[in-house]
């Protein structure tokens, strides 16, 4: 957890409260972390951390922003921010995909 906030730190968003969400409680296998966030404003931020070798593909991006929409059943509440940090390859079309979506898109290699 202390890699996530000091990457967010980096582009200066700063939370309230951070915490993790199994990802089982939304009835998923993947291999991410998920977490909650309140940020300044008291808006909520729905954060996803991915560490994995293979590239992250269209398919797979859609996946991904399918738990914003779970998150936001699971809390009960609009989650109005959405960030991605990825520790991954990125496809260049599945980077679109989630920008054109209103995610910010946070990437340590690009390959």
């Amino acid at each position: 957890m202390k890699e996530i906030v000091d990457k967010l730190q980096e582009h200066k968003l700063l939370f309230k409260s951070l915490r993790p969400i199994s990802v089982k409680e939304l009835g998923s296998r993947k291999k991410i972390d998920l977490y909650l966030g309140v940020d300044t404003k008291k808006y909520y931020a729905c954060i996803i951390h991915i560490v994995k070798k293979s590239r992250i593909l269209q398919k797979e991006a859609q996946e991904l922003m399918a738990f914003h929409k779970a998150l936001e059943a699971h809390n009960e509440s609009v989650i109005k921010k959405k960030y991605i940090y990825i520790q991954a390859p990125l496809c260049s079309k599945a980077k679109a995909l989630l920008e054109e979506n209103g995610w910010v898109v946070l990437v340590d290699r690009e390959d």
